[in-house]
């Protein structure tokens, strides 16, 4: 898969819910590698972004299958981590609020309200179910994909919020955007807007 396999708002596949993956097969495993590649040619395309993570939904497939990179800060690791039927089973710790992006959501970013820590439940690529705990950046990385197999975007979390939208500029810089001129009554981010 490529970039353009990955689908943007307003696809409305975006906001349903991804079906349980019962048994991992060599689809689900196929379905893994294609998500990939999808991520890093995504990536590829971008100075100064990286491809942090991918739901199955964005490649147009309701299954709930994610994947996670598996080092954020050095870019020429180009390896995931995949997580299938992801669920959180808590979180701690408090929320704060940061700056996040979605490859699903053209050149929109928001500052999202997430848990600090999670603690989470999902099955590996064997089928075996794996407990993980996740903090700062990884546990918001894992908050945002399970949010996708939910049918949820990070523009549902500040739909309200006329602070909380940025872009980036030319340089790579995020700039504040102005909520009535380009958020309010955005037909791509809120086809279902009166």
């Amino acid at each position: 898969m490529k970039k353009e396999d990955i689908i943007t708002l307003p696809n409305p596949h975006l906001r349903q819910k991804s079906t349980k993956v019962h048994v991992v097969t060599d689809e689900t495993i196929q379905l893994i590698k294609d998500m990939t590649n999808a991520a890093l040619d995504w990536e590829d395309s971008r100075p100064h972004e990286i491809s942090a993570a991918l739901a199955a939904v964005q490649v147009d497939r309701l299954e709930r299958v994610v994947i996670i990179r598996s080092d954020f800060d050095n870019k020429s690791n180009r390896e995931f981590t995949a997580l299938i039927n992801p669920e959180i089973i808590k979180g701690e710790s408090g929320k704060n609020t940061d700056f996040e992006g979605c490859l699903s959501v053209k050149s929109v970013y928001g500052k999202i309200p997430r848990w600090n820590k999670v603690r989470v439940k999902a099955l590996d690529t064997e089928g075996n179910e794996i407990r993980l705990k996740a903090e700062g950046f990884l546990a918001r990385v894992i908050q945002h994909e399970i949010d996708h197999t939910n049918g949820l975007c990070i523009v549902d979390h500040i739909k309200n919020d006329k602070k909380a939208f940025f872009t980036l500029d030319e340089n790579g810089e995020l700039q504040p955007l102005d909520y009535d001129k380009n958020i309010k009554n955005n037909s791509e981010l809120w086809p279902d807007n009166d």
